[in-house]
């Protein structure tokens, strides 16, 4: 990985964790996002922004932190692997659904890219069978799974969940639309 170009799809806060954690391999960092991020925090992260064909020529390592929303299910598909290097490798730690994973077992064995790392799969708990191979490194989702990052997560559950019975907003809230149906 030592002085490699690392292309982030998703730049938001864990997209930008990990572009911190690539400069201590001196890797070269760009990214892609539906938002550009401020010019101090390009700054600060030694990142820059590619569209994302772009990011995909030039990337050796493309590593995805998108939500699961309509328009990223599907979002990595033969069209996408054929844009990357031969050489490069992704990486999916944000949703299994963003990577169609027939596609990538067509491009792992098309030698259209060099390999994967996952941590989540399209059909969790399966995962297909084409991806059992030595180019390829499989999680069982556990990318979170340390005391600290669990322990922190039960307290905002629990401040959400405090919120919401004292009649406030829960501060981490992703369907804001039931508050208001109720």
């Amino acid at each position: 990985m030592w002085g490699k170009t690392l292309g982030i799809v998703g730049f938001g806060r864990i997209g930008r964790a990990v572009a911190r954690r690539a400069s201590g391999f001196q890797m070269k960092v760009i990214y892609t996002d539906a938002v550009h991020a401020a010019g101090e925090m390009e700054k600060e992260l030694k990142a820059e922004f590619r569209e994302m064909n772009a990011l995909l020529a030039e990337a050796d390592f493309v590593s995805l932190h998108v939500p699961l929303l309509p328009e990223t299910r599907g979002l990595f598909g033969a069209e996408k692997f054929s844009r990357m290097k031969p050489t490069a490798f992704l990486i999916n730690t944000s949703r299994g659904p963003v990577v169609k994973e027939a596609d990538l077992v067509a491009a792992l064995e098309g030698g259209k890219i060099a390999g994967a790392g996952l941590d989540v799969y399209e059909n969790e708990p399966l995962i297909h069978a084409g991806l059992k191979r030595a180019n390829v490194v499989l999680a069982p989702h556990i990318a979170s799974a340390s005391l600290e990052t669990r322990t922190k997560m039960a307290c905002i559950a629990a401040e959400n969940v405090a919120a919401f019975f004292a009649g406030q907003r829960p501060p981490n809230i992703l369907n804001p639309e039931v508050l208001k149906a109720s």
